[in-house]
């Protein structure tokens, strides 16, 4: 091209950058938007860079840190949508089926413990005067004292306890004690005129704590509460800093005493019986019958020991780093975890590698994981 078609081109180009504005507020305008995204882009990394460093030096900034995290995130946000022209996509967290039949599950669980609770409580331990602790003893003693029907006790209880525990312990946990809190002394009220199975005190604590135990078992199970001193346990712990066992030992035992002074120091140990049933009982619905074994296993021979336990017991092993607390030597110690059932061949193969082994098999409350149950 000639020197005067170059300059005629130009001259034309600063035609349309000087002497077209239309043409020119696009591009000053684009400019401006990169401009300022750059800027954003600069005090974003030098806020992020301000903040780890107090984080760092406090070792307590993660809310600071968080409330710093969101404005970051709506500033890149809104520099996505000035670049692009449109806004940055939202993750959204999926809540599938699982989800909503696991809070249907739960439900259930809760309504149908509140239902056994109540059974227990009418066919066993009203009738004998069996106060076990919890709302349900404290109606029995009210019960016992002035005749008021025990399913109307347990709702001026728990009632006015539910807003308390909603007041000081939070929303979320007082709605946990929602339909416990409504269905059991209903179902209380429904069926108090069933029959009584046994007159025997004995049977009543034991049974009756056998389904108080269940109920409460498959309650938990649902993430539920049926209220009552277990709230008030939860209140103690919370602004007393007692541990919450004690909080709920000591509200049953204070409903115990009391029933050894209004009913009889006889009532008062068949109440004791009761409770101690339907604390275990409760520890078996929630961990199951199927009890499970932990076995460590020391020996010179751990690799053949090892082999045996993979191929022949069919089972997976641990190996972990010891060292003799006398000698100072390294040892390989074998963690197998195996039903109960299992316990006689383990030891025989055991046995069989090296008769000097040292062996401990200890109970385990619950394994979860490939080859047990999984929840």
């Amino acid at each position: 091209m000639s020197k005067q078609g170059e300059q005629s081109g130009l001259s034309g180009e600063s035609g349309i950058l000087k002497g077209n504005p239309q043409h020119n507020e696009p591009r000053v305008s684009h400019e401006h938007n990169m401009q300022e995204a750059s800027t954003e882009v600069a005090a974003s990394m030098r806020d992020n860079n301000r903040i780890e460093a107090a984080a760092g030096r406090e070792g307590q900034g993660g809310q600071a840190m968080d409330e710093e995290q969101a404005g970051r995130d709506k500033r890149a946000e809104g520099m996505a949508q000035a670049i692009t022209g449109k806004p940055k996509a939202r993750k959204h967290r999926k809540t599938g089926k699982r989800s909503k039949n696991e809070r249907v599950t739960n439900l259930i669980s809760i309504v149908v413990g509140a239902f056994v609770i109540a059974v227990s409580f009418n066919s066993f331990l009203l009738p004998n005067d069996i106060a076990s602790g919890g709302i349900n003893g404290l109606s029995i003693l009210i019960e016992h004292l002035y005749g008021f029907n025990p399913a109307f006790i347990q709702w001026a209880i728990n009632i006015p306890l539910f807003f308390a525990g909603m007041l000081l312990l939070g929303r979320r946990f007082a709605l946990q004690t929602l339909v416990g809190t409504i269905f059991l002394p209903l179902f209380v009220l429904l069926t108090s005129h069933w029959g009584v199975p046994t007159e025997n005190p004995l049977l009543a604590s034991i049974y009756g704590g056998i389904g108080v135990g269940l109920g409460l078992g498959l309650v938990f199970r649902g993430r539920g509460s049926t209220g009552g001193t277990a709230l008030i346990a939860q209140i103690l712990h919370r602004y007393t800093g007692m541990s919450l066992g004690l909080c709920i030992a000591l509200m049953d035992g204070l409903v115990i005493v009391a029933a050894g002074f209004l009913l009889s120091p006889e009532q008062a140990l068949y109440a004791l019986i009761g409770l101690f049933v339907t604390s275990k009982t409760i520890d078996i619905v929630q961990t199951g019958l199927a009890m499970s074994k932990v076995a460590f296993i020391i020996s010179s021979r751990s690799e053949e020991i090892a082999d045996a336990v993979l191929h022949d017991l069919d089972r997976g092993l641990t190996r972990l780093d010891g060292h003799g607390g006398y000698t100072g030597d390294n040892r390989t110690v074998l963690m197998v975890v195996l039903s109960q059932n299992e316990v006689p061949e383990l030891k025989r193969l055991v046995q069989t590698v090296d008769r000097d082994a040292f062996v401990i098999i200890s109970h385990t409350a619950e394994v979860l994981g490939q080859g047990f149950k999984l929840e």
